[in-house]
C-alpha cells in the first residue's frame, strides 16, 4: 500500500469504506451492513476519496457490500430539507464521487448481491462491468417517494436497460430479480448466490493483465466514441488506435504473438 493514501483509507474506513489490494486488484467494500449499505454523504465522500487516489499498483478495482446487500440506496434517516440550490450542489458532489469511478484511472466491476436500489444501482451503473449473484434485485424507488434520481442514474441507467424500461420502474415501483436484470442489461454475469465477489475478483485479476492504455481506451474512449457521430468516432477511433499501439507494452506483446509466444483465442466451453 502507498503510504501516502493511508490517512485517505483510514478516513474512507471511518465512513463506511474499506480498500484491500489483492495483487493488482483494488477491493473496495462498502461497509455499513447494519444499514444494508446505504449511502450516506460520508460514504459518498469516501467512495470519491478512494477512486481518486487509488495506490499505483492498482490496475483494476472491484466494488462489493458487505453482509447480506450490495446497496440499499440513499440512507434516508438523513435526507434534509433542502432549498433548490442545497439540492443541486448535494446531486453534483454525487456525480463527482461516482464519476471517480467511471472515469478513474482503472477499470471497475461491480459484485452485486442482494439490494441494488436506487442509489446503490446507480452506483453499479458507474461501474464497466456488474456481476449479479441469484440473490440479487433491483429497483429505482425514487419516484414513488416523490423524490427523483440524483446521482448520475438517468444518464447511467438508460444506457443499460433503455429510458422506457426505467421510467416503468419509477412509475411503478416494478423490481427486477436477477434473471430478469441480466436479461434486460443490468448485469453481464449470472452467478449462484454467495459467488459474485469471487467471479468479480477473478475478471477483475484478468483484466488488470491488459496493457494500461488499452483498459484506459475502453473505459475513457469508448463510451464517448459511442455517443458521438459516425464520422467523428472513427476519428476519435483512429487516434486512440494509434496511442494504444504505440505503447511499449503493446508492442511487446503483439511481439510475443506473431513469434508464436502468445496464447491464441480458443472456442469457449
Amino acid at each position: 500500500m502507498n503510504p501516502l493514501n493511508q490517512p485517505i483509507i483510514d478516513r474512507a474506513l471511518a465512513n463506511g469504506v474499506a480498500l484491500e489490494m489483492q495483487g493488482a486488484v483494488a477491493v473496495v467494500r462498502l461497509s455499513r451492513p447494519a444499514k444494508r449499505n446505504a449511502l450516506n454523504d460520508g460514504l459518498v465522500e469516501a467512495l470519491r476519496d478512494v477512486f481518486q487516489n487509488l495506490p499505483p499498483e492498482a490496475r483494476a478495482a472491484v466494488i462489493h457490500g458487505e453482509g447480506e446487500h450490495f446497496c440499499a440506496g440513499l440512507d434516508l434517516s438523513e435526507l434534509k430539507e433542502r432549498d433548490a440550490s442545497e439540492g443541486i450542489h448535494h446531486s453534483r458532489g454525487w456525480h463527482v464521487a461516482l464519476n471517480a469511478v467511471e472515469q478513474g484511472r482503472v477499470p471497475v466491476v461491480a459484485a452485486l448481491h442482494g439490494a441494488v436500489v436506487g442509489g446503490g444501482l446507480e452506483l453499479a451503473s458507474a461501474c464497466h462491468i456488474r456481476v449479479a449473484d441469484d440473490s440479487t434485485f433491483y429497483a429505482l424507488p425514487e419516484g414513488t417517494r416523490g423524490i427523483f434520481v440524483g446521482g448520475g442514474g438517468s444518464v447511467r441507467v438508460p444506457k443499460l436497460i433503455g429510458a422506457a424500461r426505467m421510467t416503468d420502474m419509477m412509475l411503478t415501483g416494478r423490481v427486477y430479480n436477477a434473471v430478469d436484470g441480466e436479461r434486460v442489461g443490468f448485469a453481464q454475469y449470472l452467478v449462484p448466490t454467495g459467488g459474485a465477489l469471487a467471479k468479480a475478483i477473478e475478471l477483475a485479476s484478468r483484466i488488470a493483465t491488459n496493457a494500461p492504455m488499452t483498459n484506459f481506451a475502453l473505459t475513457h474512449a469508448l463510451p464517448r466514441i459511442a455517443e458521438q457521430p459516425a464520422d467523428h468516432g472513427l476519428f476519435t477511433e483512429a487516434l486512440m488506435a494509434s496511442i494504444a499501439q504505440a505503447a511499449p507494452e503493446a508492442k511487446s506483446r503483439v511481439r510475443a504473438f506473431l513469434e508464436g509466444k502468445a496464447a491464441k483465442v480458443q472456442k469457449a466451453d
